[in-house]
């Protein structure tokens, strides 16, 4: 069975993109979240705000789908041996 390289993108990213927006909203307005403060490493201009939140859902969503793509295009290529 192979995997649609785009669609698991697609999936990955946007599951991605969920959790980061998600987790950042929880940590505004529920506390907690010290840990996620180290996204900023990875993505740029990311900070646990309102702003912070789009800014993850974005790159959240590129990082996801690279990811995804990735490990579908790693998948079929080791599967069909």
């Amino acid at each position: 069975m192979k995997l649609d390289r785009k669609a698991f993108g697609l999936a990955a990213g946007i599951l991605w993109a969920l959790c980061v927006f998600l987790c950042t909203l929880w940590a505004i307005f529920w506390g907690g979240g010290e840990h996620l403060i180290l996204l900023a490493k990875f993505y740029p201009g990311y900070s646990i705000s309102v702003l912070g939140a789009f800014l993850g859902l974005v790159y959240g969503f590129i990082d996801g789908f690279i990811s995804g793509w990735l490990f579908a295009w790693l998948y079929n290529r080791f599967a069909a041996g």
